[in-house]
Parts: C-alpha cells; sequence; structure tokens
C-alpha cells in the first residue's frame, strides 16, 4: 500500500534526527517538505509550459498566469497535503474524514492570511529583508500549523489516547 511504502521509507531517515524531534515532527517536516517542493513543481509546470506565461480569459475575467499556476499547483498539492496528514503524519486521529477535510482547508486558509499578513509586518513595517522576513514568517506559520493540525485539525480524543496507552 502506497501510503505503508511512505511510512517506511521516512521512517528509514528518522534515526539521524531522533535525537531533536519525535518521529510525528518528523514525519511532518519529511511531508510538508515533499508537499512543498510538489507544490512548486507543478508550479513551474504550470506556468512555463501549461499556460506558456500567457494571460486566461475566463467568462468573470482575465487571470494572470502566475495566480493561475498557483491554484493549478494547489489543486494537486491540496489534497495531497491532506493525504499525507491524515494517514501519515495523524493517523490516529479520531475525528470523521468531512470534519478533518472541513478543519484541514480552513487551516490552509488562515496559513495563506498569516504568510501574508507577516511577511508584510515584517517587510514594511519591521524593515526586515524580504528573504530573512520569508524564513521568519515559515518558521512561526508552520509552526502554527503543525500545533493546529495535531490539536484541531487531526486531533484523537483523550478516551481514544488512554485506550491505545493501556
Amino acid at each position: 500500500m502506497l501510503k505503508d511504502w511512505i511510512i517506511q521509507t521516512i521512517d528509514f531517515f528518522y534515526p539521524p534526527f531522533k535525537k531533536w524531534m519525535p518521529k510525528q515532527t518528523f514525519r511532518y517536516a519529511a511531508c510538508g517538505g515533499g508537499n512543498t517542493l510538489l507544490d512548486i513543481f507543478i508550479y513551474y509546470i504550470s506556468y512555463n509550459f501549461i499556460l506558456n506565461k500567457q494571460i486566461v480569459h475566463t467568462p468573470v475575467g482575465a487571470i494572470s498566469p502566475h495566480v493561475m499556476a498557483i491554484f493549478m499547483a494547489f489543486i494537486v498539492s491540496f489534497p495531497m497535503g491532506y493525504f499525507l496528514n491524515r494517514f501519515v503524519v495523524f493517523p490516529g486521529s479520531t475525528l470523521k474524514g468531512r470534519v478533518q477535510l472541513f478543519r484541514y482547508f480552513l487551516l490552509v486558509v488562515i496559513c495563506i492570511g498569516l504568510n501574508y499578513i507577516f511577511i508584510k509586518l515584517f517587510v514594511e513595517q519591521c524593515h526586515i529583508y524580504p528573504t530573512v522576513a520569508k524564513i521568519l514568517t515559515t518558521v512561526i506559520v508552520v509552526s502554527f500549523s503543525y500545533l493546529t493540525q495535531k490539536q484541531f485539525t487531526f486531533k484523537v480524543e483523550p478516551a481514544e489516547v488512554n485506550n491505545e496507552q493501556q
């Protein structure tokens, strides 16, 4: 099964990181990093080859190729990210799948907003160099995302935790 293969592959690389982070955090970093690379790759292919850097004309108006490429990448990276988080990173969640999916979508929207707010704040108000601002923003948003997914999106009910430990 694909899920088992992904878990085995990620866990194979975990031992050197054991001192610094729990396995779940490592899986989150590996899945999130892989999904981010996939998102960037799809963006690149969409922008340069599928859209050929051309404006997309729709019934509701024109969409610039760099914005349309974001949507195209999101169509793939969103379900991939959900799958990886649900079945690889947080497989013990006791919430129903549709609840997890809704919460995951909500979290993604919030993270997009946080990225925008923090990058604007750091660059325009704090006058931090944009690359450094992006790094700070990423650390904050990824930390928030991990904690929120663990405690909210893919939460394990306390009764279930107690039953699993016995």
